[in-house]
């Protein structure tokens, strides 16, 4: 299937936040864990997990055509990570409400990414069709 642009647009934007937050997170995780009231070796963890994901979903970015299934494992996966999120804020007896924005604002991002994907996915099904 060939990607459509805005579906590239959108993998690239998904590929840059995941790759930003990882910046964040490893080298910081010490300073953050703190104010954020999150374990240090879970935000380290966490933005450790997100450098492969970030690579995989730049990757799909760049391409111009690839197999559906890989965009809708990005979308599941970005559902998936704000499910988490929501459930750690929820687990997390220490988190400040610092950490709770911080947590609930990358979620609410990722949700949004994962709707623009799937609107990415389906404009470039449409155009198969």
């Amino acid at each position: 299937m060939t990607y459509s642009k805005f579906l590239r647009t959108v993998l690239k934007l998904d590929c840059t936040s995941c790759l930003g937050l990882a910046a964040l997170l490893v080298p910081g995780a010490t300073i953050l864990a703190g104010p954020l009231g999150i374990a240090e070796a879970l935000l380290r963890e966490a933005g450790i997990l997100l450098i492969p994901i970030g690579l995989f979903i730049g990757w799909l970015g760049l391409r111009g055509e690839g197999p559906a299934g890989f965009v809708g494992l990005v979308i599941a996966g970005n559902i998936g990570w704000t499910a988490a999120s929501v459930a750690l804020v929820g687990s997390l007896p220490a988190i400040t409400p610092l950490g709770t924005v911080f947590v609930m604002g990358q979620a609410l991002a990722v949700l949004g990414l994962a709707f623009f994907e799937w609107r990415g996915l389906r404009q470039s099904r449409a155009a198969v069709a």
